[in-house]
């Protein structure tokens, strides 16, 4: 049975969804205001690996990941660029799916935009005014009451008295407690905004993600997902919005990944100190990208330099040397690949031990090795396993040669198979010496060549 850790209980639980034939799934998707960056990739690789294993698993999986198109952050940006609202999150949104299908992530089987349910925004907010838990303030706001909420803090572990010791009322708010938070804004010259009960205006950030989710899902909601930086107060938040309006429990169970790190800091576009995924994809292909997002187990938070990224080629490079020159196996024998694939599950069903799975490739990898010459048929039998294996982590999707041999220009590659045949030919000649200058110099590049059986040379980009 699949072990999760749910964040507002802190420990691990058995998974055992209402309907195993319907998993449902909310995350916490993307402001499309801009390009996304790796923090943003860790996520989309996380949840797309969390939804195959499912699926490997004999779960049927209803995966929603909402788009934040209505926001602070895309109103500035706008103005910014001299276009409308809607033209820039549609030229994101674009650009986000393009950015999606590079890294391989599976897109989810709902997107929904947050304008798109405004409606259903509008008619929350009014449930909660209704029930004493939010008020119209003087300004035009509404705010959500966090007293009247008891659970409030719940999922983060936080106390009221503690939040509200470092809490403030900003200028311009009319708040009756500097805690609470705004579900409606009132509207400003300029701004799009919607008609509402409260006048014109468009909902706060926080409220969306509750009225789409309840929208598109029964509750409570098997799992819901997301950053660790959206557990407090964007989750906690959610909770309180969801569970006020309806007096029933809003999730079972609480996921959040770890956050990409720059030394010490997150990665994140207000610190300036992120690396936009479409710059990734120009030094590093896009196995090599989730092979490092999931070398660290998804709770853990991931250390971004080029050194670990290239780190991260050589180790799925080394996986790839071992499924090279294997001959087909279409139906691999379950006694050679079962007790593998067993240890490889056995590490995903703890809490989607990402670390542990790869170990298992690993061996998987070194067996290959040990076997390929004497056992040729077992070793095509396990390279075929190892390779289906891979596949539920979006890895060992490429052709061996294509993948050691790298993704440069043709002209390169062109270059390099030259240069092999020009040594075909002074080895012929037994100019030895020539010979071994040529592969001295391929070995400069980077390139490692392999003479095999009948003359034939093989090439690949150096893993070192």
């Amino acid at each position: 049975m699949i072990q999760l850790f749910n964040s507002r209980t802190r420990s691990k639980e058995p998974f055992v969804p209402l309907r195993r034939e319907r998993v449902q799934l909310y995350v916490c998707g993307v402001t499309v205001y801009d390009d996304c960056h790796l923090g943003h990739a860790r996520l989309l690789v996380v949840f797309d690996m969390i939804v195959r294993y499912l699926r490997h698993e004999g779960y049927g999986v209803r995966y929603i990941r909402n788009l934040t198109d209505i926001d602070d952050k895309i109103i500035r940006r706008a103005r910014e660029t001299g276009e409308s609202v809607a033209s820039l999150t549609r030229r994101m949104i674009e650009r986000f799916h393009e950015d999606q299908a590079a890294l391989g992530v599976l897109p989810p089987d709902e997107e929904p935009r947050a304008t798109e349910y405004i409606p259903a925004m509008i008619d929350l907010v009014s449930k909660l005014v209704e029930r004493g838990f939010a008020y119209l303030a003087p300004n035009g706001d509404v705010y959500f009451r966090v007293e009247h909420f008891p659970a409030y803090g719940a999922l983060s572990g936080r106390r009221l008295d503690e939040l509200r010791a470092g809490s403030r009322v900003e200028v311009g708010e009319a708040k009756e407690d500097p805690l609470d938070f705004t579900l409606w804004k009132a509207a400003k010259s300029g701004e799009p905004a919607w008609d509402s009960p409260w006048g014109s205006g468009r909902p706060g950030w926080h409220i969306e993600c509750s009225a789409m989710a309840t929208s598109l899902l029964e509750t409570p909601i098997d799992l819901h997902g997301g950053g660790q930086d959206l557990e407090f107060p964007h989750h906690e938040n959610e909770i309180a919005q969801a569970e006020a309006a309806s007096g029933t429990p809003f999730v079972r169970c609480w996921i959040h990944n770890g956050l990409v790190q720059v030394g010490e800091e997150k990665m994140a576009k207000s610190l300036g100190n992120f690396l936009t995924v479409r710059e990734a994809l120009k030094h590093f292909d896009r196995e090599t990208i989730r092979f490092w997002l999931l070398a660290s187990h998804y709770r853990s938070p991931v250390v971004f330099s080029e050194g670990l990224l290239a780190q991260s080629r050589a180790g799925l490079g080394r996986l790839y040397l071992a499924l090279r020159g294997l001959p087909e196996s279409p139906s691999p024998p379950p006694e050679r690949v079962d007790p593998w694939q067993a240890r490889f599950e056995a590490a995903m069903d703890d809490d989607f031990n990402t670390p542990g799975a790869l170990a298992v490739l690993f061996e998987m990898a070194r067996e290959i090795n040990r076997v390929r010459d004497r056992e040729p048929g077992a070793a095509a039998a396990l390279g075929e396993g190892m390779r289906r294996l891979g596949q539920l982590l979006g890895l060992l999707e490429s052709e061996a040669d294509g993948f050691l041999r790298g993704a440069d220009s043709d002209a390169d590659t062109a270059w390099i198979e030259r240069r092999i045949e020009e040594r075909q030919k002074v080895r012929l000649a037994r100019n030895f010496a020539e010979a071994d200058r040529i592969r001295d110099e391929l070995a400069e590049r980077g390139i490692v060549i392999e003479d095999g059986e009948g003359g034939r040379t093989l090439w690949r980009r150096s893993t070192q």
